[in-house]
């Protein structure tokens, strides 16, 4: 069995247009386009069993939006796990927080690269906290050595100044930045994904980082759209890893998670 702890979906009218978006951001092509049916269709040929979803707000009026989107959604797919957005320029946060946690969203996603803001600003303390308060847990868009709004250094400050936050720093806590991620973010109390590292991360290296991480602070992500679940489960398959410590980052970690936030 398997917890897909990072995907993207968004609405089918505008699936082509954001995914384009996000692949030439990236100056990649995307395998897909974002639309939910083919979410499970890829991660069926795997056995994923539940997928955590979410997509960004860019700006403060698409918060709302978005939320709705994600919620109706969970009600729609079973296998899905919904994340809500949250965005530095919206005011009503508090509101909309305890609003779409009543409604079923388990956590909020955020993307500072996309939502230009630095991570770590005094802007976000408040939502921070109203988060922390809700036991809600936030999966950030981790590094990228373009960029200066979400590497390693800015989300250890997130850390320090937030301790009852639970962070989720995705790609292996600093895309393109892992040298940053096992200086500031190796250790500390954050909990790491596995999306969009293992195509460009040496293995010897990845090995390295989850044993002096922990196994247990793991959780196995796709970054659907942006990959297929066959090819990040063979990338996957290549660490060093026993059959339990598989089974761990694939599954058990993600459940005990969920369970901690319910």
């Amino acid at each position: 069995m398997i917890i897909d702890f990072h995907a993207h979906i968004y609405p089918e009218k505008i699936a082509d247009k954001a995914s384009k978006t996000i692949g030439d951001f990236y100056d990649t092509t995307m395998c897909y386009n974002g639309v939910p049916e083919r979410l499970l269709a890829s991660g069926r040929k795997i056995g994923v069993e539940k997928y955590i979803v979410h997509s960004t707000a860019t700006v403060a009026h698409q918060v709302e939006a978005i939320n709705n989107y994600i919620i109706n959604e969970i009600t729609l797919h079973k296998e899905f796990v919904g994340f809500g957005t949250v965005h530095p320029g919206y005011e009503n946060f508090e509101a909309e927080l305890k609003r779409i946690k009543g409604l079923g969203l388990k956590g909020i996603k955020l993307h500072p690269d996309f939502q230009k803001f630095q991570v770590d600003t005094p802007e976000m303390d408040p939502i921070y906290d109203v988060i922390a308060s809700l036991n809600m847990p936030v999966l950030v868009h981790a590094g990228d050595c373009r960029y200066d709004f979400s590497g390693p250094q800015r989300i250890l400050h997130v850390l320090e100044k937030h301790p009852n936050l639970i962070v989720i720093a995705a790609h292996f806590g600093g895309y393109t930045e892992w040298d940053k991620s096992c200086e500031y973010l190796v250790g500390k109390k954050v909990w790491f994904d596995t999306s969009s590292t293992l195509w460009k991360l040496p293995i010897n290296k990845a090995n390295e980082m989850i044993k002096a991480h922990g196994v247990e602070n793991f959780l196995f992500g796709s970054d659907y759209p942006m990959w297929d679940h066959e090819d990040e489960l063979k990338r996957f398959n290549q660490l060093s890893l026993t059959a339990q410590e598989r089974e761990d980052i694939l599954y058990n970690n993600a459940v005990r998670l969920l369970k901690e936030i319910e």
